[in-house]
């Protein structure tokens, strides 16, 4: 059992925190803070910049290092993870060459576009307006890394030993962890989403399942999902049996000839039933139907939430 899910910051012991949104859905995720002495990294931003700005309001009261970051570590490319960057004190921004490409591909003004365009979309506008509403995406400086690394990289904090590997593609074309063995944590990005249902916009399923027996084999205490509360193993074997679960059913009506939105409402998820956002199902199932194609080329993103306002019940 892990702490009270509570908005704000959370120490972890050994100059660790985790910066925790409730109730970890669209746009509401998490972000890690890893100190010692003055010396500080950041892991993760969020998705507008008052979130962000109070989040590093709060960093920097409870510790003093936090008034200047050694570095900022971007996970992975959703905005929810970097939209905020242009807040942080440090010139060191980091991620991966395909996280930076997919950053260019979704920058801050598109979303405020696609949310100034919503009124006029539709059930589909009224969808987004419903999970994104409540986030400021006008007159954010879209913030780029600075610095790039292939598979893997370790940092410094002090004396502390943060190790980054691209455990991707699988949620994005790549998606980073931050494992600090000495303290035994580790920040997972959206690789974990604990509480709710994953979305994979990229896949393969195979690289995510991989990438959760990555985490099973590592030596921590403390697991910082993406999404959702603390939590430990059981969280991370959890989603791998939410994909095992996923793979073989949508497997099964694939090869019956089922279209993807029919499959997502026919799948029985009782084991999920708890799990928010349902509406992700038609993506995951939409993705793995193109594993089992063979098939690279991903759906418009319009068209992927179009099918999830579909499935969430709004009327066209």
């Amino acid at each position: 059992m892990g702490p009270p899910y509570e908005r704000g910051l959370h120490e972890l012991g050994q100059g660790l925190y985790a910066y925790r949104q409730p109730d970890g859905s669209w746009g509401w995720s998490n972000a890690g803070l890893v100190t010692d002495g003055d010396h500080a990294l950041l892991v993760d931003t969020l998705f507008d910049l008052g979130l962000t700005g109070a989040m590093l309001q709060a960093m920097r009261d409870a510790v003093p290092a936090a008034a200047r970051f050694d570095a900022l570590l971007n996970t992975h490319a959703n905005g929810d993870h970097w939209f905020g960057n242009q807040l942080v004190p440090t010139s060191r921004i980091i991620a991966t060459p395909r996280c930076v490409e997919e950053m260019l591909e979704r920058p801050p003004d598109e979303m405020a576009g696609m949310m100034a365009a919503a009124p006029m979309m539709g059930a589909i506008g009224a969808f987004l307006r419903d999970i994104f509403g409540r986030f400021q995406f006008e007159g954010i400086t879209p913030t780029l890394p600075t610095e790039t690394f292939e598979s893997e990289l370790t940092l410094r904090v002090g004396d502390l030993e943060a190790r980054v590997r691209d455990l991707g593609p699988a949620h994005t074309g790549s998606d980073s962890i931050v494992y600090v063995p000495e303290a035994r944590t580790v920040f997972t990005g959206d690789l974990l989403f604990i509480g709710g249902h994953p979305i994979m916009w990229a896949g393969p399923s195979e690289n995510w399942i991989a990438a959760l027996d990555t985490i099973l084999g590592l030596e921590v205490d403390h697991i910082v999902p993406g999404h959702g509360p603390l939590t430990d193993k059981e969280g991370v074997r959890a989603l791998r049996r939410y994909w095992d679960h996923l793979r073989a059913h949508a497997r099964e009506r694939y090869e019956a000839g089922m279209e993807p939105i029919e499959a997502a409402r026919d799948i029985p998820m009782a084991d999920f039933a708890s799990w928010r956002d349902r509406e992700r199902l038609v993506v995951n199932v939409i993705s793995l139907y193109r594993e089992f194609a063979g098939a690279s080329e991903r759906p418009a993103t319009a068209e992927l939430f179009a099918r999830m306002a579909e499935l969430a019940g709004y009327a066209a």
